[in-house]
């Protein structure tokens, strides 16, 4: 088994369900795992033989990029779009984190986990 990895990629966004957080937007932290076999290029040094993990990331801050309500909603679109451009992935684990959410407390961040 491979694996590609992004970690901490971060984002300015506008997802939430308070309006202030579509006007204002705020910090969101992406890590992805995505399995895939890349044995070719680990013999061939090509590109074509694996995951090209700046394609990923554009393909992330794409639709990072649309605003949602819930980030439950950009990760499945995330996850979608990248099995969509992509046939040799065979799994995904997606977490994304709303960093200092709007909540009355002292919360570093809110995450959820996508994995299929």
């Amino acid at each position: 088994m491979h694996k590609v990895l992004i970690e901490n990629a971060v984002f300015h966004a506008h997802h939430g369900v308070f309006e202030e957080e579509t006007i204002v937007g705020g910090k969101y932290e992406v890590n992805i795992e995505i399995e895939t076999d890349f044995s070719k290029s680990a013999k061939t040094d090509e590109l074509s033989g694996t995951i090209d993990y700046s394609k990923v990331y554009s393909l992330i801050e794409k639709e990072m990029r649309i605003p949602s309500k819930l980030i439950e909603h950009v990760g499945q679109r995330i996850v979608d779009c990248l099995y969509a451009n992509f046939d040799t992935i065979q799994f995904i684990k997606l977490k994304i984190s709303k960093l200092n959410p709007p909540i009355k407390a002292t919360i570093e961040k809110v995450s959820i986990v996508i994995e299929e």
